[in-house]
């Protein structure tokens, strides 16, 4: 099984960046464009598990007391630079509090094995990938400037500043990939709840 930790988006969220990308894949028709319905924030990538292994990492997740935080979903940017570009995102912004999540959910996981992070939690919504290349953040030795995101670069920027709104993020999920011919499937194998706001 290949899963995931993530947390998913609320849909009027959703709707929005659906319309957003309605709007501008046009400007780079040769992108691989994510799925609106497939758009989340990912938390920790684990690789493929044998079922076994899977339960035991939700018994570990569940694990996790934290309380929920606000996450607003705002801007872009392009990974690993702008001139050599091979991902399109939005950015995520949720102050220490998300990056406190990735952090417990990269300890509990790690002290059954897996393999923990190695550079700082970078919080995005892949939008689009450059054609036939590597979807990592990290630099390459393949990566060169390229024409993928160019004009979609200049399109944005004579946009106005990208505003898709803010939630409430009240539970993560562990979730499984199906790769397929029409690229990858998501579903949810088991959710975790994070603790009401003390102030409420």
């Amino acid at each position: 099984m290949r899963v995931f930790v993530a947390l998913d988006i609320e849909e009027e969220i959703r709707q929005r960046i659906e319309c957003f990308m309605d709007g501008v894949r046009g400007f780079s028709p040769d992108a691989r464009w994510v799925k609106p319905e497939s758009l989340h924030v990912t938390l920790k990538f684990v690789g493929e598990k044998s079922p076994e292994f899977v339960e035991k990492m939700k018994q570990a997740l569940a694990a996790v007391q934290l309380e929920a935080f606000e996450v607003t979903f705002r801007g872009y940017g392009f990974f690993p630079t702008v001139n050599s570009a091979r991902v399109f995102w939005v950015g995520v912004e949720a102050g220490p509090a998300l990056a406190g999540l990735a952090e417990s959910v990269d300890v509990v996981l790690s002290q059954l094995g897996v393999e923990p992070e190695a550079h700082v939690f970078n919080p995005h919504l892949t939008l689009a990938r450059g054609a036939g290349r590597s979807g990592t953040p990290k630099r390459q030795k393949s990566d060169m400037p390229n024409k993928i995101f160019q004009q979609l670069q200049k399109r944005l920027s004579a946009m106005p500043a990208l505003e898709f709104g803010r939630m409430t993020a009240h539970e993560f999920f562990l979730y499984q990939s199906h790769l397929g011919s029409g690229g990858a499937k998501y579903s949810k194998l088991a959710g975790f709840p994070l603790r009401a706001f003390r102030n409420q």
